[in-house]
């Protein structure tokens, strides 16, 4: 199995990486920054029995995304699963974040997604899926969340109109809404989570914390055979929290 995760070195997407990291599979993990955190990851991976492949770009940047789709279609004639977990956190509220840092916002959060699939397509085929991460900040005004929630509102609809065209040709594309953890994005919008944190778990109707493994195993599941009918849909994985 051959899995590109945008944005794979940190949070949901390096516990994506692990989730998928076994033998015979190619693990390509994007990320833009943090050498470290991607050198990590990529151990972890190859200790697991996976093959981590480092893409270090910015999927804000269109010839970016270019060369490094390049580089995975000379590694893997075919791509099973994308999923798409970059993002540009930039706290604010919507007149204090200024029109550069909005838009740089959208094409990492929401536009990449397209160019990414756009270069992949000639390695899609058929029971290959796309996945991307979204929030409750998509569908409810979160303070100081405006340029993370903007950009998952856009990508839920772009997982919709691509899942409609990709449809036919036995491809899947869908969305993954998760709750509340402990990721650098939310401590970087939020500052100290941990209170934030802990009135979730509390709150809660599950009783307990949302994990990386309930994230992980509804990616893993959506990119089963056993999902093949399921397209362009949202799935909220929060133990209920979103009801109340």
């Amino acid at each position: 199995m051959n899995v590109l995760i945008t944005g794979g070195s940190k949070g949901i997407g390096r516990a994506t990486a692990l989730r998928f990291a076994e033998p015979g599979n190619k693990i390509f993990i994007n990320y833009a920054h943090d050498d470290n955190a991607a050198e990590e990851t990529a151990a972890e991976v190859n200790k697991k029995g996976g093959t981590a492949i480092l893409l270090k770009a910015d999927v804000g940047k269109v010839e970016e995304i270019q060369k490094m789709m390049e580089r995975v279609k000379s590694e893997a004639s075919q791509l099973n699963l994308i999923v798409h977990c970059a993002v540009l956190p930039v706290p604010g509220k919507v007149f204090d974040i200024s029109h550069e840092s909005w838009m740089e916002a959208l094409k990492v959060g929401s536009l990449s997604l397209i160019e990414v699939v756009r270069e992949a397509l000639p390695i899609l085929k058929e029971g290959s899926t796309i996945i991307a991460l979204s929030s409750k900040g998509a569908d409810y005004a979160i303070p100081k969340y405006a340029a993370l929630g903007t950009p998952k509102a856009l990508t839920e609809s772009i997982i919709r109109y691509m899942a409609a065209e990709l449809a036919p040709k036995g491809i899947r594309a869908n969305t993954v809404a998760a709750g509340p953890l402990d990721t650098d994005a939310l401590r970087t919008v939020f500052g100290n989570a941990d209170k934030l944190l802990e009135s979730a778990a509390k709150a809660n109707p599950s009783n307990r914390d949302l994990t990386f493994d309930d994230i992980t195993n509804t990616i893993a599941f959506l990119a089963s055979p056993e999902a093949h009918m399921i397209q362009g849909r949202i799935i909220f994985v929060d133990g209920g929290l979103g009801l109340r």
